[in-house]
């Protein structure tokens, strides 16, 4: 039950009125003093009361509704509906009025043509081993030099001078959820080229040899800087669909969880001292936090059983 903002009494104040008008004989007037309420409010709770009827707020729903447009008039206008037709074809189709329309397209959850669109299909997918296919994006952070009005809160009027924006590089294996995160100076093909090499390197050092890269149609993914990079470490470069990013879905979460628990988690004095935290939140992720995708388990204990 939603009770007002506003409401005096609730449920339980009304049941203890009628206790003490009923059980300990309190006049309805001492009642509504003790409850900070009117005679006629107690008079009214306790009316319904030896009625039987229960202590709650009824639905101010009346009980007929001459006005209510027919049925077959309903049906109707979710039939055009179905055919995509706008409120306003609707509306000048049947001759009723366009606010009507509105309201019953919106009690049958079909108040904007999206929802007669089906759900697209999740096609959840896992290459089988370490390295098969690397994810990559890129993350926009601003740089700042004092605590913002994200912590301070707005009421504070904290005015901070804007410093421009680093790049946050992530790349995550899809089998092992193992990730590898820098934070470079642009998004350009040249920084992505060289977040690539240092990727492949760290995954390298670990035993684990990538073979295929996916990202996103970024400016520094389809660079021909980025392509030759690809080619000479023989890496198939997979792009993921315009307008689709749960293609790229690993990668997109990871960049969520970043962003709650380290870059967002606690208030940095600047953006250099967010950036010297990242190498132990990344060790925390790949090494001691639970994966639920994992059933659990951390990446680090995914690569091993994989090993």
């Amino acid at each position: 039950m939603k009770l007002h903002a506003n409401a005096k009494t609730t449920p339980k104040t009304r049941q203890l009125m009628m206790d003490r008008v009923q059980r300990l004989g309190w006049t309805q007037a001492a009642a509504a003093h003790a409850a900070s309420v009117s005679v006629r409010t107690v008079a009214k709770w306790a009316a319904r009361h030896r009625l039987g009827l229960a202590l709650t707020d009824a639905s101010s729903r009346p009980h007929r509704q001459p006005r209510q447009s027919a049925p077959a008039r309903i049906q109707a206008v979710l039939a055009f509906r179905q055919q995509r037709w706008t409120s306003h074809q609707i509306a000048a189709h049947v001759r009723m009025p366009r606010s009507t329309v509105s309201v019953i397209l919106r009690r049958a959850g079909m108040g904007r043509l999206r929802a007669l669109d089906p759900p697209p299909i999740i096609q959840r997918y896992e290459w089988p081993h370490a390295g098969d296919l690397l994810h990559l994006d890129i993350k926009p952070l601003g740089r700042f030099r004092a605590v913002g009005s994200r912590f301070l809160g707005a009421a504070r009027h904290v005015r901070t001078r804007g410093h421009g924006y680093e790049f946050v590089h992530v790349a995550v294996d899809d089998a092992t959820r193992l990730a590898y995160v820098e934070v470079r100076r642009s998004a350009r093909a040249i920084d992505c080229r060289r977040f690539l090499r240092h990727a492949l390197r760290w995954f390298g050092r670990r035993g684990i040899r990538i073979r295929r890269v996916l990202t996103d149609n970024g400016a520094g993914y389809v660079a021909g800087v980025f392509r030759r990079a690809c080619h000479l470490a023989q890496l198939r470069h997979k792009r993921t669909r315009p307008y689709t990013p749960r293609t790229n879905g690993k990668a997109e979460r990871f960049i969520q969880t970043l962003l709650r628990e380290w870059a967002y988690r606690q208030p940095y004095p600047s953006s250099a001292a967010r950036a010297r935290h990242l190498g132990a939140y990344v060790d925390f992720y790949n090494r001691r936090r639970p994966h639920m995708s994992l059933a659990g388990r951390t990446p680090w204990t995914r690569f091993q059983e994989a090993a």
